[in-house]
């Protein structure tokens, strides 16, 4: 009996205990200290948790706090989309874009590329036999290890040469444009979308079809580069892994020109990418700008060259011989004296236009005239330095 009236004193006492920290959990106030200091402990830990702000935690007036709006965001982080220049860019972009490459413009090469655009729209329509259109779509500057690391795969990259230039480049075809070449040249029909199945390698057929038309597009480029300089681009391998398509370091820089072609309803890009190091022997040739796109030949100043030499006088000297003396025995000649000369009547006499000598003869008499018999030709120096000089 004794033993039951102590287990409800106990559980009376624990019934007693919860409903007090009950009581002080939702800060009404109890008979205790330890009641209000629990309820000002959870008032203060409500307000931190629930409604208080970085102002009300550090003891900050609310009215300091400031939050910024998305211009002011986006022009901390540099993402500024009403900027054009992209060299103008600041903030964190820009220091993540620094190891970005910004060389000078190369204005020929605008050129060559635009023409190269021309020419590729009627060779690829005669490779396919369809309506094909390409455009240019920008050139950059990038660096050769950035390019690699971009490349969406599966792609098929062609490695070829530039002989005269003595480097390689590179050429990239993404996978629409593989599939809608097939498509196209195996006869597909127009109006559906290219069958693309991930995860396989390109077959053989595949790589030929692009092969044929990587060929055609090189030889576009030597026709787009043959006013300014006479290059040859042949195609060394094609790849399917960028790893094996290394034809430059990584932080080298490079010229990257996108090219899109459309075949009505399909179509794909094509990348070109030329190492600056292959560039390098015509750089000069490159800055020069000239006006339209004759690269700087103009048939009117050439026929009108050409007249001008036809109908120009000259005045050509007989020379028999050439001494040096001193000039104290110039100085000395007396009226009546005469100068040897180390010639006969046999001896060749050189024809010279001012110093410039231009060709030999022979001494002759034509009527009551000294006349020269002309042995040789006129020799190409003499013709080039005349050429220059009326020129100037």
């Amino acid at each position: 009996m004794a033993d039951e009236v102590d287990q409800e004193a106990m559980m009376a006492a624990w019934e007693a205990e919860l409903a007090a920290e009950a009581d002080a959990a939702s800060g009404a106030p109890s008979g205790g200290g330890g009641g209000d200091s629990g309820g000002d402990l959870a008032a203060e830990w409500e307000a931190m948790v629930g409604g208080g702000g970085m102002g009300e935690r550090f003891n900050m007036p609310a009215g300091a706090e400031r939050i910024l709006n998305q211009d002011e965001i986006d022009s901390l982080l540099g993402f500024d989309l009403s900027e054009d220049d992209y060299n103008e860019r600041s903030g964190i972009r820009a220091i993540i874009n620094s190891a970005m490459v910004s060389y000078e413009r190369l204005p020929m090469l605008e050129i060559v590329f635009d023409r190269l655009v021309r020419l590729m729209t009627t060779s690829l329509r005669n490779f396919t036999s369809d309506n094909v259109e390409v455009s240019l779509d920008n050139i950059s500057s990038i660096r050769f290890g950035d390019y690699l690391n971009s490349i969406p795969l599966p792609a098929i990259l062609a490695v070829f040469r530039a002989e005269e230039l003595d480097n390689y480049g590179l050429l990239t075809v993404d996978s629409n444009l593989i599939y809608s070449i097939v498509d196209v040249l195996l006869g597909g029909r127009r109006g559906t979308a290219a069958l693309r199945i991930e995860g396989r390698p390109y077959t053989t057929i595949e790589r030929v079809l692009v092969q044929r038309m990587v060929e055609v597009i090189l030889a576009d480029a030597k026709a787009a580069f043959e006013p300014l300089t006479p290059v040859s681009f042949n195609l060394d391998r094609l790849e399917t892994n960028p790893r094996f398509a290394a034809i430059a370091r990584p932080a080298n820089a490079a010229i990257l020109v996108k090219l899109r072609i459309d075949m009505e309803d399909r179509g794909g890009r094509v990348e070109l990418l030329l190492p600056y190091a292959t560039l390098e022997p015509i750089r000069k040739m490159l800055l020069q700008q000239f006006m339209g796109e004759k690269f700087g030949r103009d048939n009117i100043w050439e026929s009108h060259l050409a007249t001008e030499l036809w109908t120009t006088q000259m005045e050509v000297r007989a020379v028999l011989d050439e001494q040096q003396v001193p000039l104290s025995k110039v100085l000395n000649l007396q009226v009546g004296e005469t100068l040897m000369l180390h010639a006969n009547a046999e001896s060749p006499i050189q024809l010279k236009c001012g110093a410039i000598p231009l060709t030999t003869g022979r001494m002759g008499r034509k009527g009551h005239n000294i006349a020269v018999r002309v042995d040789s030709p006129l020799a190409s120096a003499a013709r080039r330095r005349l050429t220059q000089g009326l020129k100037k």
